[in-house]
């Protein structure tokens, strides 16, 4: 049997690249797709490359006509809440319009399955805890709606075209690489963990901390981080399913435990040996005290079982990569 043939869109970002590593490692035939809008060349590690835009609709019919792709995923999301409210055109133009240019041109050349990144967001202030994918849909930003129209979308386009798809809802996505290759680089950063590693290497003078007079054990929001190798890991196991004709389906992909800002904080400070400055602000709008999955559909469905799922290797292995950062000082950032 032919080795799958894998359309990695946004293969130069964070997630995407490490799914490129995975997919090469497991032998299958990988294109990563990117418009280096907030990616990076060399964290492209092999396989095929092409620099295209899908607001391009000719640059994709033309792509799909020269290959015979078996799947897609799709990393070439917008992810800043904060912009998204400031900004909610840029998302829905690229979260959502680019999207259905992504899957039209899939259609059109009968590539029938497909593997997306959707997100905790669609839960909004969620209601139980942990969450489940049942939990009702209430996004509350422009960005975590993208997400939810999208998933929507592919709900019509299983039953209109036969397209079949697996939404993964992402709670914190965190970690690097374990062999180092490859590590979180979004500017401007706005996820805690490497904040706080900033603060710990020097590149940035201190970590803002929003809120500690919330209804958990130390006063601070609690997330549930996921290492991105396990993330990549369940987009494995979704190809897989998908391979193999298994149906659309949607999971969460989280550790089901919750950790605190602090506790965050304080463990990375036992990694890193290093001190690190706190700064307390006001609480932001629209923070949740308590986001935690229960991922338990994913790891019956998938088969998926976290290999990382320990706070400390997490931060251990985004504190290898941040030790290979450029020492030059950034701007200051916020949690």
């Amino acid at each position: 049997m032919t080795s799958p043939r894998i359309l990695v869109v946004g293969g130069a970002g964070y997630i995407g690249s490490h799914m490129v590593k995975l997919l090469l490692a497991h032998g299958c035939q990988v294109m990563t797709l990117d418009n280096f809008s907030t990616g990076y060349r060399d964290a492209i590690v092999g396989g095929e490359f092409v620099r295209a835009d899908l607001a391009d609709r000719t640059a994709l019919d033309a792509l799909f006509a020269s290959r015979a792709f078996d799947a897609v995923m799709h990393f070439a999301s917008f992810i800043q809440v904060g912009e998204s409210v400031n900004a909610p055109a840029k998302y829905y133009a690229n979260n959502v319009t680019n999207t259905l240019n992504l899957l039209d041109a899939m259609v059109a050349h009968g590539v029938k399955r497909f593997i997306f990144s959707s997100s905790a967001a669609v839960y909004g202030n969620p209601i139980l805890v942990p969450i489940a994918e049942d939990h009702p849909k209430a996004p509350i930003n422009p960005y975590g709606r993208t997400k939810w129209m999208v998933e929507q979308i592919l709900e019509d386009y299983d039953r209109a075209y036969g397209l079949k798809s697996i939404s993964l809802r992402y709670f914190n996505a965190a970690g690097a690489d374990p062999a180092g290759e490859l590590g979180e680089r979004h500017e401007p950063e706005t996820h805690l963990i490497p904040l706080v590693l900033r603060a710990a290497s020097g590149r940035a003078p201190d970590i803002k901390v929003f809120g500690r007079d919330y209804n958990t054990p130390d006063g601070t929001c609690i997330r549930d981080y996921v290492h991105v190798a396990d993330l990549c890991e369940a987009h494995r196991l979704a190809l897989t399913r998908l391979m193999q004709d298994g149906g659309s389906a949607v999971y969460n992909l989280g550790n089901g435990n919750g950790f605190s800002v602090a506790e965050v904080i304080a463990a990375a400070e036992r990694v890193t040996d290093c001190v690190i400055r706190i700064t307390h602000e006001p609480r932001r709008a629209g923070d949740p005290p308590r986001l935690v999955a229960d991922a338990s559909l994913a790891r019956k469905g998938l088969s998926w079982q976290p290999r990382f799922d320990c706070l400390e290797t997490i931060i251990a292995h985004a504190w290898a990569w941040e030790s290979k950062s450029t020492t030059i000082p950034l701007a200051e950032g916020a949690v």
